[in-house]
């Protein structure tokens, strides 16, 4: 697999950061928090394709730590997350910037829009997990060693090129039928392959802490925030997405009933980048009919 490409910084504590960005250098800025395991490469998958030169937005991508080519961070929580955003932007010379996360990287967003909400114009948020319990969160929090060599399974497995294959089938319709593309499917078998470039103990780490109390109330969250979700998203239920939309005071959810997970960035891209230019002191209700 060939590294997608990055930068760093250090942080405040003397951790390393790596990042990358697409887009316009000088559009409107969006930190992207990605998925769950993943890293910066996942853009290579939805937004380099999709993030046309007209859109005027400049996504910024980090890898969280212990996952890519960013630091570890022992007894990391999902609240000191805003933290290292907090560091990049006054690195980047950034007073504000929209914060998009997809799945996994949802409460990562949501925590920007609770704790550095000065510096957060409006939060978006695509087939977001929401705050509970799993099993395999349940067992990657109490016995890490266990889930790290799950992951090492599975990038084993991932070496066949039948197995890479038959992702396909893991998924329902429309997925389905994008991960039939060979550079799709390639795509997102390398946010994982990135993600573990350093090894598996940051993905399970965060495994973990998606299962444990968020550390902040989403009811506290009066950021603007949009929401889009996919019906027949197999990967994160809608339900969540149901009990997000009414717990944010200021969200609006947009359900598609012919979307699955990855489908939604890809099929309405242009709508989506759009509500990230969200204006100033605008509300979502009035930005979408």
């Amino acid at each position: 697999m060939t590294e997608p490409d990055h930068q760093c910084i250090t942080l405040r504590d003397g951790r390393t950061l790596a990042y990358a960005e697409y887009g316009d250098p000088k559009g409107e800025p969006v930190i992207y928090c990605h998925g769950t395991p993943s890293s910066r490469a996942e853009a290579e998958l939805t937004i380099r394709h999709t993030l046309t030169a007209d859109t005027g937005l400049r996504v910024i991508i980090p890898d969280r730590p212990g996952m890519g080519l960013s630091d570890f961070q022992p007894d990391r929580r999902i609240v000191d997350w805003p933290g290292d955003v907090l560091d990049l932007l006054n690195a980047l010379k950034l007073e504000k910037s929209a914060v998009l996360g997809s799945s996994g990287g949802a409460p990562f967003a949501l925590a920007c829009g609770a704790l550095i909400a000065d510096r957060v114009t409006v939060i978006g948020v695509i087939g977001g997990v929401a705050e509970g319990s799993t099993v395999i969160g349940r067992l990657a929090r109490v016995v890490p060693p266990v889930m790290c060599g799950l992951i090492r399974l599975q990038l084993l497995a991932l070496r066949s090129a039948s197995v890479r294959k038959s992702i396909a089938n893991a998924f329902p319709e429309p997925d389905r039928s994008l991960f039939q593309n060979e550079k799709i499917r390639e795509g997102f078998i390398g946010c994982l392959e990135e993600c573990c470039r350093r090894g598996t103990r940051g993905a399970a780490q965060e495994i973990g802490m998606l299962s444990e109390p968020w550390g902040f109330d989403p009811r506290r969250v009066t950021v603007p925030v949009f929401l889009w979700q996919g019906a027949r998203d197999g990967t994160v239920s809608a339900d969540g997405a149901r009990y997000l939309a009414s717990a944010l005071p200021n969200c609006h959810a947009k359900f598609y009933p012919d979307d699955a997970h990855l489908s939604v960035l890809m099929n309405h891209h242009q709508e989506i980048f759009s509500a990230l230019r969200l204006p100033s002191g605008a509300r979502c209700q009035d930005l979408i009919a």
